[in-house]
């Protein structure tokens, strides 16, 4: 499959190594041009890109940048892409840590994800937010096995969704849908499955339990 990645932090630069090592087709891009990313690509075999061209022909476009930087992504970013395109957002919202006040995500009261799809105009599904991005390298299983590690989906197309966690799937990881994107509420920042290693059950319990309320901690 063919994908691009948009960002190459810790998050992306894993995702990069595995997705490629599975044998998918990958483009990875930044904010400071393809000449920064050559060890990257060296090591994997990504191809590096500009922003522009990382959702030409994709498949999947995995969007993992500061939610302070989503604005700034080039418009008609996913014109080129492939038809039925699923756009992956690993995004948090960190007011205070990182982003400063976003007032649509306080004032409206809409979810980080809702945001960035106003801002990217394209649906977005909202996975691995709370994945530490080393677990991305050191604790895939096969399907099936003891432990294995299950990860919040949410998003409001079902195709996409269904594309992205057959991925994950692929990845080495479980998933357990978490509803559209107006419930992702329940996987942001300081809720109970953020940052849970934990499977199927347990993800499904910390779900359940998360409140709506955005903690002191993470607002602006």
């Amino acid at each position: 499959m063919k994908i691009g990645i948009i960002g190459a932090g810790n998050i992306g630069g894993n995702l990069t190594r595995r997705l490629a090592a599975l044998g998918h087709d990958v483009s990875v891009a930044n904010s400071r041009g393809p000449h920064t990313l050559k060890e990257l690509a060296e090591e994997t075999g990504a191809t590096p890109v500009p922003v522009g061209e990382a959702a030409r022909g994709a498949e999947v476009v995995v969007v993992t940048v500061p939610l302070k930087a989503v604005p700034d992504l080039p418009k008609g970013l996913f014109d080129e892409a492939a038809d039925g395109v699923a756009v992956l957002d690993t995004g948090n919202y960190y007011p205070q840590q990182r982003d400063g006040r976003i007032d649509a995500i306080e004032d409206e009261g809409i979810t980080e994800s809702r945001w960035t799809e106003r801002h990217i105009g394209h649906p977005v599904i909202k996975a691995f937010n709370g994945t530490y991005a080393e677990d991305i390298l050191d604790r895939p299983l096969p399907a099936g096995s003891p432990g294995r590690v299950a990860l919040p989906v949410a998003g409001d197309d079902e195709a996409a969704k269904t594309k992205i966690r057959a991925l994950i799937d692929e990845l080495g990881f479980d998933t357990v849908d978490a509803g559209g994107i107006d419930d992702s509420w329940r996987q942001q920042p300081d809720t109970p499955v953020y940052g849970l290693r934990g499977g199927v059950d347990e993800v499904t319990r910390a779900l359940a339990e998360a409140s709506p309320e955005r903690k002191p901690g993470f607002r602006g």
